[in-house]
């Protein structure tokens, strides 16, 4: 008995080899505003090279949702967009903040100084064990939160102070070892389990409320007039909203364990 040609399944559609060029471009771009950064730090433009790390990090968070949106998403995009991020967020920053601040550490000694390229080499390793880390929980973990500090925050944080400092005057001569804090502080934190909100699971409503209107505005106002400020102030917070969320969450958990055992021995 033949088979009538409208029960006959359809041949599968061809998948043609390649890459998607739009959300790589956007990555490709990502990878020269951290590669510029790395030129601009030997060339001494330190302030340059802090501003191209949050243009890397602004077209970072354009590829991903211009995938989604063409469905363009591909695996090959996400190893590419991994290893532009360990460019532009592990050695661009790194390579930086050495240049400005932690080199000069030499001036207080060999081992001081050793230690200087040793912090900002520990930041890049950092970095790229967050990098690979996420990539093998995607999927897995809660995606409201992040696990450890993401790495274009830790860059963020670097890069705003860096910035904040030039425009205040303060030589990396001067801000070595607070730069070398900083520096190890973000480093330990991209590898840490202390979770940080991702931004990614908002409420589902398209209306937010009306107070957000001015909060936008002043964001706008504070971005023109004083970019360095509010991003580091902006940084720093959310930096520090991880440990806090995290001992507020273990005494929380002693809490209801310490009014466990008292209603249990009542």
């Amino acid at each position: 008995m033949s088979e009538s040609p409208g029960s006959r399944p359809e041949p599968p559609v061809p998948r043609h080899p390649g890459i998607y060029l739009l959300p790589n471009l956007f990555t490709t771009a990502g990878m020269l505003a951290g590669y510029f950064a790395i030129v601009s730090a030997f060339a001494g433009r330190y302030t340059e090279g802090a501003i191209a790390v949050f243009v890397a990090g602004l077209l970072d968070g354009i590829d991903g949702r211009v995938a989604r949106l063409t469905n363009t998403q591909s695996d090959f995009g996400v190893q590419y967009d991994s290893l532009a991020d360990l460019v532009s967020f592990g050695l661009a920053p790194s390579l930086v903040m050495y240049s400005w601040a932690l080199r000069e550490l030499n001036a207080y000694g060999t081992t001081l100084g050793k230690i200087g390229w040793a912090a900002a080499f520990v930041y890049a390793a950092c970095a790229a064990m967050r990098l690979a880390r996420f990539n093998t929980q995607i999927g897995v973990i809660d995606k409201r939160y992040f696990q450890g500090l993401a790495s274009p925050a830790a860059a963020a944080l670097l890069m705003s102070f860096v910035w904040t400092m030039s425009k205040l005057g303060v030589a990396g001569f001067e801000a070595a070892f607070v730069a070398l804090g900083v520096t190890l502080v973000a480093a330990i934190l991209m590898v840490s389990r202390i979770r940080y909100w991702s931004f990614k699971a908002m409420p589902g409503s398209d209306r937010v409320p009306f107070i957000w209107a001015p909060v936008a505005m002043a964001i706008i106002v504070l971005l023109v007039v004083h970019p360095q400020y509010f991003l580091f102030g902006i940084t720093a917070i959310y930096v520090l909203s991880g440990p806090v969320m995290t001992l507020w969450g273990l005494r929380q958990r002693r809490n209801q364990r310490d009014s466990k055992r008292s209603a249990d021995g009542s």
